[in-house]
């Protein structure tokens, strides 16, 4: 949920037509920091296609043997921290329609490594594509669920980054590290978050006379969980909301993957959503989806976004673009990055120029473990699900802020736009 404050108050809600995501303003979100030895090494890179040196975006590396894994970013670029006892561990690259890669750590060097993905062009063997049914293929998603993910309550840790641009300037920018504490699938039992440590800019005279916050944070990735989220997407009725059809099969993990069309059906008035779902042929586990909300239904789809708004405003939403992507451990399929896009414009009454706004929302799993133990966390040690990772500046002038956990590299805009932020503090204008 976005919300744009000052001494009138605009709210927007980046939400499902049925899962609304909500957040508000939380204390206890300045700065972590705590003191750390360097019992890791850090590798950088690229991962890109072998063949048109494209760079491939949102690659997924993980460490094998452990649970520690990361996310190249826009760019194609990486940064991956192993503990020094895992030096001896292979790194698994995987990316959708390419050949699954295992390279060993002792290969790579600190810097400067280019990964080169090749295209998986093998034949799909003892799969007549024609009598390939979309709505089999749904019902047998939705009914092994269960059976595709891990039951045991976890710990996952997690990078979280928002940023908030007016057209191409950032406004605002959010990066936190955070533990989320995952029921045991069967449960109805709510997921919760804790704050490992964050650090934020804002600068809001980039933005008008409005003030832009995001709410929900983290949590607006946890629900865009479509395997956990019951509500979201896999119900039986589904059946009654969207149409399905056979798209192709492609190669991803070296295991056949179904590609699943879906659109709402036309008589469904309610903004849902369209897209592709990726799910495996073998166990029929989801394995990533990419969707976005119908807006052609203006006015109901304006409602989902815009809580409050100033009289003489209308905000119109442009483009909104989701990605949920789980990765494979031990025959079971964990959800693994997430990503929101959302552009809108805010028209003014008597004004000549619009205002153009873009958000973006991510979050990457970065290592996770069984809670055996149950651990419980205080309610008040919980971020809110109502939470802003507010307006205080901090934690940007120091380059070993992260320390030894795994982030999601920034992408040229982001990083141009970080560097910016250190200069200004050395500057002593935060």
């Amino acid at each position: 949920m976005i919300s744009l404050y000052k001494e009138r108050s605009l709210v927007f809600n980046a939400i499902s037509s049925v899962l609304v995501f909500l957040l508000l303003c939380v204390s206890g979100l300045e700065q972590v920091q705590a003191q750390e030895t360097e019992n890791f090494k850090e590798f950088k890179g690229v991962v890109m296609n072998a063949r048109s040196k494209k760079t491939l975006e949102f690659a997924t590396l993980s460490v094998s043997n452990t649970n520690i894994s990361s996310v190249s970013n826009l760019d194609g670029e990486f940064s991956l921290k192993v503990p020094l006892e895992s030096l001896g561990e292979s790194v698994v690259i995987s990316y959708l329609g390419y050949n699954t890669l295992r390279i060993p750590l002792s290969q790579f060097t600190a810097e400067g490594n280019k990964i080169e993905m090749v295209e998986a062009f093998e034949k799909l063997p003892d799969v007549n594509i024609a009598d390939v049914d979309p709505y089999v293929v749904m019902r047998k998603a939705m009914e092994n669920r269960g059976k595709n993910t891990l039951k045991e309550p976890l710990i996952v840790k997690a990078f979280y980054r928002e940023s908030i641009k007016k057209r191409r300037t950032y406004a605002s920018l959010s990066e936190a590290v955070v533990d989320i504490y995952r029921s045991p699938f069967s449960s109805e039992a709510k997921d919760y978050v804790t704050l490992d440590r964050a650090r934020k800019s804002t600068d809001y005279r980039k933005i008008d006379t409005l003030v832009i916050k995001l709410q929900g944070g983290p949590y607006n990735n946890i629900g865009m969980d479509m395997v956990r989220n019951r509500d979201l997407f896999f119900s039986y009725d589904m059946f009654d909301i969207y149409n399905f059809k056979f798209d192709k099969m492609v190669n991803m993990n070296n295991k056949n993957v179904y590609v699943i069309d879906f659109e709402q059906k036309r008589s469904i008035v309610e903004p849902f959503y369209k897209g592709k779902l990726y799910i495996d042929a073998d166990t029929y586990s989801l394995v990533k989806t990419e969707f976005s909300l119908n807006l052609d239904n203006m006015v109901k789809a304006k409602k989902f976004f815009v809580k409050k708004k100033p009289i003489n405003a209308d905000v119109i939403p442009l483009d909104t673009k989701y990605i949920v992507d789980y990765r494979e451990q031990d025959g079971k399929w964990h959800f693994n990055y997430s990503r929101i896009e959302l552009s809108f414009k805010v028209k003014w009454d008597k004004k000549l120029f619009n205002s153009i706004y873009n958000i973006s929302i991510e979050m990457a799993v970065t290592d996770w473990e069984v809670n055996e133990d149950k651990k419980v966390v205080k309610s008040r040690e919980r971020m809110r699900r109502s939470v802003i990772l507010n307006d205080q500046a901090s934690g940007f002038s120091d380059p070993k802020f992260w320390g030894e956990r795994n982030v999601i590299e920034p992408d040229k805009s982001i990083d141009n736009a970080i560097r910016k932020i250190q200069r200004n503090y050395e500057k002593g204008t935060p």
